[in-house]
């Protein structure tokens, strides 16, 4: 996969791609990273990337030309490039979303500054809007970089442990069962019995009900989806 970036500020991904499995997902050629500054397409002497809003308001709005342009440079004539535009408007990221992207062989983010966008960006070169959740950050910065790293940890080869990915939170549309490691006994609190008994169909009945009850307290919502899914693939097979 080939992830570029069109941001302002490129050097705040320089510690995010160059650690953790971000990195050995770049050493493994799994993916490569790319930043542009979407300044330098700026066609003034000022290099301008935004100017007022038409009809008034509050803020700046990032111009066209530069975007276009840049989006334009690093498709490399393909066109067939998944086009993301971080924003509040955007659909909501979810795993779901993560296992799509993770897909695709080319990704690129655009990161926002100021006020919002020129319109024409949305409706002509940006195939898809997304937000993290209903909060304000400064730029899209950070938010590309929590997309970037639950899409490249679903590639292939770049978890040590292939099953990692399809036993994490919400890919099984449940959460994660607990979980527990050495020593059985600290402090007085100790490791429930079924997980040293190696009784491997018992511990995987044990963890699916964990996972049922840690989604029905925490996350009702996602408890309602996965009983309604459940039951209508239980009526599908009758």
């Amino acid at each position: 996969m080939r992830i570029d970036v069109l941001t302002l500020f490129p050097e705040m991904f320089t510690g995010v791609f160059g650690s953790s499995i971000l990195k050995k997902a770049s050493e493994k050629n799994s993916v490569s990273y790319h930043l542009t500054n979407f300044r330098d397409f700026s066609t003034d002497k000022h290099k301008t990337v935004d100017d007022y809003p038409y009809g008034g308001g509050a803020g700046m709005v990032l111009k066209p030309q530069p975007i276009f342009d840049a989006v334009s440079h690093v498709q490399m004539g393909s066109g067939e490039s998944r086009v993301i535009l971080l924003c509040p408007q955007g659909e909501r990221f979810d795993q779901k979303k993560a296992e799509e992207l993770a897909k695709e062989d080319h990704l690129i983010f655009i990161c926002g500054h100021y006020e919002g966008y020129d319109e024409r960006i949305r409706e002509k070169i940006v195939t898809d809007e997304i937000s993290i959740g209903d909060f304000v950050l400064t730029g899209g910065e950070l938010a590309s970089m929590v997309i970037i790293d639950s899409v490249v940890r679903l590639l292939p080869g770049v978890l040590g442990n292939e099953n990692s990915a399809v036993e994490d939170s919400f890919s099984t549309g449940l959460l994660e069962h607990p979980h527990y490691t050495r020593p059985a006994d600290f402090r007085g609190m100790k490791v429930p019995d079924i997980l040293l008994s190696g009784n491997h169909g018992k511990i995987e009945e044990w963890r699916q009900n964990e996972s049922l009850k840690r989604t029905r307290d925490r996350r009702p919502d996602l408890y309602e989806k996965y009983v309604h899914a459940e039951k209508k693939k239980t009526g599908l097979n009758d």
